[in-house]
């Protein structure tokens, strides 16, 4: 294989931007990992009293967790999800947000995001990352919750009332971006494969439904083309591992084609290629604790229908050669 080496002169912005989404990546990646092998390390290696202080640490994540959902007040530390790296991670794709519809901001929603792709740099994420020390923490400065119900139900049944002690922050609407696909659809995210994974998904319905939530749906075009994987066939040896690693963990283990700093070949970083997100308009419920089965099926047929919608007006505006690309619904 030839290897295609980034031009020697290039503009420094455009150098600037690869690094920041280098950072990005390479963090997300691997944070996980760190922080698991630190907490490893401490505990093999600190004195007494530092095991000590750690494991009553452990043990308020799980308190927290279970009791409040590691839960935080308004929108994480904004210094670390606006600033000088986070804005030329934007312009390296670029990323542009179109809002076809205006939402009420005395309303709580649910964004329900397709497709989910490789790395989804969405609000809410897997709920066994906040047992895991340190990353927690991040995390929750980053802005992020976890998407277990009983989470998502805490921040959709918040006030929305100006005068409310939890809208101090000035903002009195509460919305929840999910990846409704999760790790099933980014198992079938290639460059120009719009696959959602959606049919069998309706517990955002059920959340939305009893919170009195409108769901917004959600569709990045673009998302899928940033990286591709090692061919991963539904009939494949690969994909047979795939799905059973995702059954125990959660998560599914993809082997990522991107690329480097100075070549385009292979890597981690995600190529260079716009992505929209188009944002459509909420679809309204009506709340009851205990949703009718068929009203359920009737308003996740509606999101279904908006996703269709979304993606034939848009695609021939943000897809390049767009008669050649079809949406699949799994």
């Amino acid at each position: 294989m030839k290897i295609e080496w980034a031009p020697i002169k290039m503009p420094p912005r455009r150098r600037l931007q690869t690094l920041a989404t280098g950072l990005y990546v390479y963090i997300v990646l691997f944070l996980p990992f760190m922080s698991m092998f630190l907490t490893i390390f401490f505990l093999l290696y600190l004195s007494f009293m530092g095991r000590a202080i750690l494991l009553l640490y452990l043990s308020f994540i799980y308190y927290d967790h279970k009791k409040h959902f590691s839960n935080i007040y308004g929108n994480g530390w904004l210094p670390l999800r606006n600033n000088f790296l986070t804005k030329h991670m934007r312009d390296y794709f670029p990323i542009e947000l179109v809002k076809t519809a205006e939402l009420k901001p005395n309303r709580n929603y649910i964004l329900a995001c397709f497709p989910h792709g490789v790395i989804g740099p969405k609000i809410a994420t897997l709920d066994v990352h906040f047992y895991i020390p340190f990353l927690r923490e991040i995390l929750r400065f980053w802005g992020l919750i976890s998407c277990s119900k009983e989470s998502l139900i805490y921040y959709l049944t918040k006030s929305n009332d100006p005068e409310h002690s939890d809208n101090k922050d000035g903002f009195t609407s509460n919305a929840v971006a999910l990846l409704v696909g999760g790790a099933q659809e980014s198992l079938d995210s290639h460059p120009r494969h719009y696959v959602l994974t959606i049919k069998s998904r309706q517990g955002f319905v059920k959340v939305a439904i009893r919170t009195g939530s409108a769901i917004v749906p959600s569709f990045s075009f673009g998302e899928v083309d940033i990286y591709d994987q090692v061919n991963n066939s539904s009939d494949s040896r690969l994909r047979r591992f795939q799905l059973f690693v995702k059954e125990l963990t959660g998560v599914s283990p993809l082997i990522v084609i991107g690329r480097g700093f100075f070549q385009y070949n292979f890597g981690f970083i995600p190529q260079r290629h716009q992505i929209v997100q188009v944002v459509g308009s909420p679809i309204e419920v009506k709340q009851t604790y205990d949703p009718d089965p068929q009203y359920v099926n009737e308003i996740h047929q509606k999101v279904i229908q908006a996703l269709e919608e979304m993606f034939e007006k848009h695609k021939h505006k943000y897809i390049e050669n767009a008669n050649n690309v079809n949406l699949v619904i799994n």
